[in-house]
């Protein structure tokens, strides 16, 4: 038995369904019910963000699915060496593999935003209200931006992953 594969599989497959299970999770429940719910939900996510670290949860988890899953395809193509890597399976998990790296990114630069916008929010609460801030409404909309790409980027990974080893190109 081939313990290293195993538990680069065995990462890999955790890993994923933590990174890819949380964000479809936040993109399609947590977000929009914050949104609805006002200063109760901004609560909710301020917490799930800073005290709980799912952000760091995410992005750790992202790390290592993406690091297991190289490991993986390099192994499995023989340094990327062989002739598998032009087969549907194997053009099938590069796909899958590169949309997940993409998904990474920007889960890499939507923590950056969150960061910048918890700043920001801490900074208006302390001055006197003057309505929306505008810097901190571009904020927002970028990270929304950035979280749509990172779910469909996982979409796209988790499609080509759970089905690469059918694909017939």
């Amino acid at each position: 038995m081939n313990y290293l594969m195993l538990m680069l599989r065995l990462t890999h497959i955790f890993a994923g369904v933590f990174w890819a299970g949380a964000t479809l999770t936040t993109s399609f429940y947590l977000r929009p019910t914050t949104e609805s719910t006002g200063e109760a939900g901004q609560i909710v996510m301020d917490y799930l963000h800073t005290k709980a670290r799912l952000s760091t949860a995410m992005t750790v988890a992202a790390i290592l699915t993406i690091l297991a899953g190289y490991s993986m395809y390099w192994i499995d193509s023989n340094g990327f060496r062989s002739p598998w890597t032009h087969s549907g399976p194997g053009i099938g998990f590069a796909i899958g593999g590169a949309a997940g790296f993409l998904g990474l990114i920007f889960r890499v630069l939507a923590n950056r935003k969150m960061s910048t916008l918890g700043r920001l929010v801490t900074e208006i609460k302390q001055q006197p209200a003057k309505g929306p801030s505008p810097k901190l409404i571009a904020h927002q909309k970028t990270m929304a931006l950035l979280n749509k790409f990172n779910t469909w980027s996982l979409i796209i990974a988790v499609l080509f992953m759970a089905t690469a080893r059918y694909l017939v190109f």
